[in-house]
């Protein structure tokens, strides 16, 4: 006998909203539409201005087709939160899964699935990016807490935020489960397609910066780095591609100091998906510089585009980068970055590391994370 189809609420960011968790629960939902009903309510107001440094949080591109979405959650107004919270509990789902990943959001997710309960239903598991933020402010762990509690189960992304967790909640089943392959931004390319795509020379060694630019994500450890003199003899090129999340000021004057200006091609504004592949696929390898992380979807995006990276061992950045085999693992300071990328243009490591790429991403699949929420709701 079939099981029956589970009714199935995702909590948390998609269309009109942009970026890496919009898109995230967009393709969860749509491997679990394969063998349930799925919808996701996102947000009417998603940040306040003073949380979203960045020039807009909206897509430019239509909504995903054969997905429902329906815009209800306003962040920062307690009376939506009540009459989403009785949606909810009207909805009556089997499950709701919600993503968490900022503290601000406790108070509005915490209130709306408290008021969404009724009795043992729904079943609620939280996917949690960060327990502990960055960027620390005050409060954060007062509205962490608030948000937990409610919760039934917890599916963590990297072993270090397992352990955060672990911090404030000792008891209710936790699982990891490694961020799943982001395989929604197109087919891999040639390179030189690619690079003709970004009007880049077809015989330049180029790396790739890849994401919003922070202070704790370590674009000047790169840009240190570049300026090492191996670097600057075998030739090295930096694409930069993301936009800017704090002053632009101090990255151009470590370029114009290191006189970096004729190899670091700066792409800083917001990156569209129709345009990641030509990023990750004009380039040679994917460098992480991270002077702090939990985990990181631009290590699954490399994987689905079979880029070699170099990452910083930093929180569970390294967890899904086994060295000297998919990538290089080194630690957060220029002359350790520099020693990883020489290492590997002079040891010719794109065609064996490729190769490992392409078996070792089949471990991170959006079924198996499928699976796994079906298992907890159903335990």
């Amino acid at each position: 006998m079939l099981n029956a189809k589970k009714k199935i609420l995702i909590l948390g960011t998609a269309h009109p909203y942009r970026g890496g968790l919009a898109a995230f629960n967009e393709r969860l939902a749509q491997e679990l539409q394969l063998t349930d009903e799925v919808e996701i309510w996102t947000f009417t107001v998603q940040y306040p201005n003073f949380l979203f440094p960045g020039k807009t949080q909206y897509a430019t591109e239509p909504p995903p087709a054969h997905l429902r979405i329906r815009r209800l959650i306003n962040s920062i107004n307690p009376l939506n939160w009540w009459i989403t919270g009785r949606k909810l509990r009207r909805l009556a789902p089997d499950l709701v899964m919600v993503r968490y990943w900022l503290p601000f959001m406790g108070p509005c997710l915490g209130t709306i699935l408290r008021l969404g309960k009724k009795g043992r239903r729904p079943k609620i598991v939280a996917m949690l990016d960060n327990v502990v933020p960055h960027e620390k402010r005050a409060g954060d762990e007062l509205f962490t807490r608030y948000f937990l509690k409610p919760v039934d189960a917890f599916i963590a992304m990297s072993q270090s935020v397992l352990n955060d967790l672990r911090r404030f909640e000792a008891v209710k089943p936790a699982h990891l489960i490694h961020h799943p392959i982001y395989d929604n931004y197109g087919p891999i390319l040639p390179k030189t397609v690619a690079r003709e795509h970004l009007s880049l020379d077809q015989h330049k060694r180029y790396i790739l910066f890849f994401g919003f630019i922070r202070q704790y994500k370590g674009l000047d450890l790169l840009l240190q780095a570049m300026g090492d003199e191996r670097l600057r003899k075998l030739d090295v090129h930096l694409l930069v591609a993301g936009e800017f999340y704090e002053d632009a000021a101090p990255y151009q004057q470590l370029i114009d100091q290191l006189q970096l200006a004729d190899r670091v091609s700066l792409h800083t504004e917001f990156i569209p998906n129709e345009a990641v592949k030509d990023y990750f696929c004009a380039a040679d390898l994917v460098v992480q510089p991270y002077k702090s992380a939990t985990q990181s979807g631009i290590s699954q995006i490399a994987y689905h585009f079979e880029k070699p990276m170099v990452v910083t061992n930093v929180g569970g950045l390294a967890e899904t980068i086994p060295d000297n085999k998919v990538g290089f693992i080194c630690e957060p300071e220029p002359g350790a970055i520099a020693t990883a990328v020489e290492k590997y243009y002079r040891d010719q490591r794109e065609a064996d590391m490729t190769a490992a790429l392409r078996i070792e991403k089949q471990k991170y699949s959006w079924e198996s994370l499928a699976a796994e929420l079906h298992r907890l709701a159903d335990s």
